[in-house]
């Protein structure tokens, strides 16, 4: 299944937007392992998912059968314009003799912003709440009284206000993916504008090189099934965790992401990733260091705590410092926009 940085380099054989895709990919793990695919729609995508099964009939001889089907729903989703628009005083970057590195620095700004809104909108957006954004995974895994959903999330027991989520998310075009508008390039693109005339605070003009920088995406669960929640994990209980009360606890995370692969029908629809914060992140790689029993590994070259260089995600020049922390074979990737703070799911 096509990542972001495969579809943005069928788009152009210049490798422009390639480029802008790969420096993304060094800050955003989710980029490496989520895929995209083209949207039905100029907003956004619809998609068709089974909501009931037909029923069959154990028959007899001389005996028909009623003729039946499965029943089945829509789901349309649409997509978010994430736009920055970066003018530099010309004269300004002009001074050390090297503009172009002037401006690639400011961009690089630019592309870490609109990553991190990226990641919160996929974690968090709520169209109920900001029409302009996208519908993400918290809002869709909101409530495990009466959802039909809510099978697949656990409450790990904190009822503080310092409660954070773990997700498993299997990514895939019939699971949860990534979408673009029809038409529409992938990825974030940056536009070079030139040398235009800004304005000051007052409206007087100024020379100015001016980039354009726009980012087309969406979520789209086609089955909630394939998405697992780990609701209330309480930070303050978890950062606290001894390898003597890693049994017993009940926000040991390691016990709760064994069960949340239990949720998902199968393994094999897509490429599975756990998404935590850092702080989780941390916790769950001392666990690595203390108990090999609970299936974490920290790997880059198939040792238990991976290296201290750099490695190599398929293919790109970015590398993972102290290598990849996996549960049972499946990456834990860092997502610092989930919250520490998250109100409790009940």
């Amino acid at each position: 299944m096509p990542n972001l940085i495969d579809i943005a380099k069928s788009f152009d054989p210049q490798g422009k937007v390639a480029v802008v895709a790969e420096l993304l990919n060094q800050s955003n793990e989710i980029i490496q392992y989520m895929n995209f695919i083209e949207g039905n729609l100029p907003t956004g995508h619809k998609g068709v998912v089974r909501a009931g099964l037909p029923s069959v009939t154990l028959r007899r001889f001389y005996k028909g059968v009623t003729p039946s089907k499965s029943g089945r729903d829509t789901i349309e989703d649409v997509c978010a314009m994430l736009e920055g628009r970066n003018e530099i005083d010309k004269d300004l970057a002009d001074l050390n003799g090297n503009a172009s590195a002037f401006r690639m620095s400011e961009g690089l700004s630019f592309m870490e912003s609109m990553n991190q809104s990226f990641s919160q909108q996929v974690i968090y957006g709520d169209t109920s709440a900001n029409k302009d954004g996208i519908l993400g995974l918290a809002p869709r895994y909101n409530a495990i009284a009466g959802a039909t959903n809510a099978q697949n999330i656990i409450n790990a027991g904190g009822f503080g206000s310092d409660n954070t989520s773990v997700w498993l998310v299997v990514w895939g075009e019939n699971t949860v993916t990534g979408i673009y508008p029809k038409g529409s390039k992938a990825g974030l693109t940056q536009e070079d504008l030139g040398v235009i005339d800004a304005f000051d605070g007052s409206q007087n003009r100024f020379r100015a090189y001016a980039e354009l920088y726009q980012w087309k995406f969406g979520l789209h669960v086609k089955d909630w099934r394939y998405a697992v929640r780990i609701a209330n994990v309480d930070v303050s209980d978890l950062v606290s965790q001894t390898a003597t009360q890693a049994n017993t606890a009940a926000t040991w995370l390691p016990i709760l992401m064994m069960r949340a692969f239990s949720r998902i029908p199968s393994m094999g629809m897509g490429t599975a990733t756990f998404l935590a914060n850092r702080t989780v992140k941390e916790m769950l790689s001392v666990a690595a260091v203390q108990k090999t029993i609970y299936g974490l590994k920290m790997e880059e070259a198939g040792n238990q705590f991976g290296t201290v260089t750099a490695g190599s995600v398929a293919g790109q020049g970015n590398g993972i410092r102290g290598g990849q922390l996996k549960f049972f074979g499946v990456p834990v990737l860092t997502v610092d926009q989930i919250l520490l703070s998250e109100a409790v799911v009940s």
